[in-house]
């Protein structure tokens, strides 16, 4: 049984599509199984934890989405994570227990976005400062201005 025979068995409200550029299989996870799937997923050989980020689709529900990106080295493949997250609770679990890699992209994407990873050991931002108000990677975050004030150039003689 292939490893995404054994996923597509034991997550049937799990629905997967394949893309072919890059060659990958992209599974759309409902959020309460996010967490065991994706430990069914590493012990079915997606053992390889690249990378976590957060989209935000401003006019879609959910308006939220966690993408993880995993591999398998051996047979060679591609696993994308799509976990929609709701705007009225924009909660998901953490994934540092599988892979303790996802720490500091779960916190960038915290930080980014305000998606919460319950059970994260140390959600705290990771980019702007603790006193920082809002999430400026959100479609609706003000975009705003800072004064630049430059210093007088020095004169050509």
């Amino acid at each position: 049984m292939s490893m995404l025979e054994q996923l597509t068995a034991a997550f049937p409200s799990v629905d997967f599509e394949q893309v072919l550029d890059p060659p990958q299989d992209v599974a759309h996870v409902p959020a309460d199984v996010y967490l065991d799937f994706v430990a069914a997923a590493k012990t079915a050989g997606f053992d390889v934890f690249v990378n976590l980020c957060g989209v935000d689709y401003l006019r879609r529900d959910p308006r939220f989405e966690v993408v993880v990106n995993l591999l398998s080295y051996e047979p060679p493949a591609r696993l994308r994570l799509r976990v929609g997250v709701p705007a009225s609770d924009p909660t998901v679990a953490t994934i540092t227990g599988v892979f303790p890699g996802a720490n500091f992209y779960e916190r960038e994407t915290f930080d980014l976005f305000g998606i919460v990873f319950a059970g994260h050991p140390d959600l705290t931002r990771l980019v702007l400062p603790d006193d920082w108000e809002g999430h400026p990677l959100r479609k609706d975050y003000s975009v705003g201005s800072v004064p630049v004030r430059f210093k007088g150039s020095p004169k050509a003689t």
